[in-house]
């Protein structure tokens, strides 16, 4: 007689736990690269340092990584992550991720020459265009490491309480920060179609005659 093997409760309890693992990596995420876009806000506010254009484009990559962890906890809502879902979110996570890196990177090259000291003030004795650069490419590795595992995590339940609520509180506060950030870049630019390579001032209250 043919003995068929069924799998046991312990093989099938790990796939599950490396989906509410996956689920709140996608959580932990989204809210550790808009975290990095509200200190680039906050050195802008109350520091006064003026962001420049690669300094925007970084924080646009940023947010967009951002938004493929989104799409991940948006769906983690449902119930259900499919595969699908994974390498969707985590796909355009790694798109943003990589695109970052290239431009945080090009920012670091122009200031690479000895005696330069580089743009804006060091954070914790490295300008944080380096530090993106870093994020950047330590989220390339993360990425890659948790899309290797959507395939066992895919179609796993999460469950409704707390994951729902709190990835609530997760998609306001990045589209809350997004909203944040475009009015940022909007006055600094005023009604003009390029940001200046070393921006000094609000231009839009310049545009109105406020200033």
């Amino acid at each position: 007689m043919a003995h068929t093997t069924t799998p046991t409760a312990a093989t099938d309890r790990l796939p599950a736990v490396l989906g509410q693992v996956q689920f709140w990596f996608a959580c932990f995420f989204a809210v550790g690269w808009t975290g990095i876009v509200c200190a680039g806000l906050g050195v802008q506010f109350v520091g006064w340092d003026y962001p420049c254009p690669l300094c925007m484009i970084q924080r646009m990559f940023m947010l967009l990584a951002a938004l493929g962890a989104c799409w991940i906890v948006r769906r983690g809502m449902t119930g259900t992550v499919t595969g699908r879902d994974y390498m969707l979110g985590w796909g355009l996570a790694l798109v943003a991720v990589i695109g970052g890196s290239f431009t945080a990177w090009r920012q670091t090259m122009l200031h690479i020459l000895p005696g330069d000291k580089g743009y804006g003030a060091p954070v914790l004795g490295l300008h944080m265009y380096v530090w993106a650069w870093i994020l950047f490419q330590a989220s390339v590795v993360a990425v890659g490491l948790v899309m290797a595992l959507a395939h066992v995590t895919a179609d796993r339940t999460i469950a409704p309480s707390p994951q729902r609520a709190i990835a609530r509180v997760v998609l306001g506060f990045v589209g809350l920060i997004i909203a944040v950030n475009l009015v940022a870049v909007f006055l600094e630019e005023g009604f003009h179609w390029f940001l200046p390579d070393d921006p000094t001032r609000y231009q839009f209250f310049y545009d109105i005659g406020v200033l």
